[in-house]
C-alpha cells in the first residue's frame, strides 16, 4: 500500500529549477519532466514517450513542445501529439502522455499527481511568510535516502537538536521544558515555551546582543508532508510570550518533503525571517548555516532508515516527545484511506 496521498499538492521544485530545460523528477513513484513554456508557465508531463518509452526529459525542446530523442516523436505542452516519427504520417492525436497540474506559489512549483478535476489551487499549502512583504525567504534541496515520514518525525519532535545539533541550535533547556500537542483538522501543532535562558549560538548570533532571552519553537504540521516552525528569541525584557512574540530574532523555518519512493524524498528547506531584511550576506550566511544544521539531519535519517531495513522483525516505539510525529501520521493515514473509499 502507498505510503502518501495522492490528491494532494507537493512541492516538485524551487521556482528557479523549472525553466527552459527538462527537469527529470521522480515524485510518489512517478516520473515527471518539468519545464516552462516561452511565456512562463510551468508544465509537467509524465516522463515516458508513449512510442518506446524512453524518458521525454532525455528529448529536446522545440519552442513549447518536446521532441523524444529516440524517434522523434513530437509532444505539445498538453502531451498530445504534433508530429509522427514519419514525417509523411498523419498526426493521431490519441497518441498522448499524460499530463499534471502545476503552479507556482511560495517560490516553489507544486504539483497534483491524483484526480486533476479536484486539484485546487487553494488546498496548496499557505507557506505566508515565504511570499509576504517584511519577511526574506531563501532555502535549499537534499535528495534523503528515507521514507518521507521520518524527516516529518524528525521536525515535529525538535528535542532531537540537543543532541544531533549541538554546536548550532541545540541546547539542554531543550530537553527541560515540556511540550504541548494540539490536533486542528489536519493541522498538528507541538508547542514548546523555554523562558529566561541563554541563547545557543545560532540565536545568539541572529540576536545581536548578550543576554538572557525567551526561546519559543511551535512545529506545524501541514498535510500532506510539510512542515513550518515558527522559532525564534526575544530578550526576556522584551515581554514575549508563547501567544505573542512577535519580537526579537524571529522566523519561519520551511519544510517541504515531497516523497520520492517508498524509501526516498525530496527535501525543500528554507528560512523566512523579518530581522536584517536589507543584509544580503545574511541571507547567504543563514542559507549556508541550515545547511550545515539540515545535512546533519540527513546523516542521522539516512542511518535510520537503513536500520530499519536491516531490522524488519523490529518496531519503533513512540514516547510523549513523538506526539506530534505520531498525530502526523495518523492524518496522512486518514488521506490515504479516504482516497480508497468505494
Amino acid at each position: 500500500m502507498s505510503t502518501w496521498p495522492k490528491n494532494a499538492w507537493y512541492a516538485a521544485a524551487w521556482d528557479h529549477e523549472v525553466g527552459a530545460g527538462l527537469l527529470a523528477r521522480t515524485i510518489c513513484d512517478t516520473p515527471v519532466v518539468l519545464y516552462r513554456t516561452l511565456a512562463g508557465e510551468p508544465v509537467a508531463l509524465h516522463d515516458a514517450c508513449p512510442h518506446r518509452l524512453l524518458p521525454l526529459s532525455m528529448g529536446f525542446r522545440e519552442g513549447d513542445s518536446v521532441r523524444c530523442r529516440y524517434h522523434g516523436l513530437k509532444l505539445g505542452a498538453d502531451g498530445v501529439a504534433e508530429e509522427m516519427p514519419l514525417r509523411n504520417a498523419s498526426v493521431n492525436r490519441k497518441v498522448c502522455t499524460r499530463t499534471y497540474p502545476l503552479v507556482d506559489r511560495h517560490r516553489l512549483v507544486w504539483i497534483w499527481l491524483g484526480d486533476a478535476d479536484k486539484a485546487d489551487p487553494a488546498l496548496i499549502p499557505d507557506l505566508w511568510p515565504c511570499s509576504t512583504d517584511g519577511w526574506v525567504f531563501d532555502g535549499g534541496y537534499y535528495r534523503v535516502a528515507c521514507d518521507y515520514r521520518l524527516l516529518i518525525d524528525n521536525l515535529m519532535d525538535l528535542t532531537h537538536e540537543t543532541w544531533v545539533h549541538q554546536t548550532s541550535i541545540g541546547q539542554k533547556e531543550i530537553v527541560e521544558h515540556p511540550l504541548e500537542t494540539v490536533v486542528e483538522g489536519d493541522r498538528v501543532l507541538v508547542k514548546r515555551w523555554m523562558p529566561e535562558i541563554d541563547p545557543p549560538p545560532f540565536w545568539r548570533n541572529a540576536l545581536g546582543k548578550p543576554g538572557k532571552v525567551d526561546r519559543w519553537q511551535i512545529c506545524e504540521f501541514v498535510a500532506p508532508s510539510n512542515v513550518i516552525i515558527d522559532v525564534g528569541v526575544a530578550p526576556v525584557e522584551d515581554g514575549a510570550t508563547l501567544e505573542d512574540h512577535d519580537t526579537g530574532a524571529r522566523a519561519f523555518v520551511i519544510d517541504c518533503m515531497t516523497p520520492e519512493t517508498a524509501t526516498s524524498c525530496h527535501y525543500f528547506w528554507g528560512m523566512s525571517r523579518h530581522f536584517g531584511q536589507d543584509d544580503r550576506g545574511l541571507t547567504g550566511r543563514l542559507q549556508a548555516g541550515q545547511a550545515g544544521v539540515f545535512f546533519e539531519d540527513v546523516e542521522v535519517l539516512e542511518a535510520q532508515q537503513r536500520s530499519i531495513e536491516a531490522n524488519p522483525h523490529l518496531k519503533m516505539t513512540a514516547y510523549e516527545i513523538d506526539s506530534g510525529g505520531v498525530k502526523s501520521r495518523l492524518i496522512i493515514q486518514r488521506m490515504i484511506r479516504s482516497e480508497q473509499a468505494p
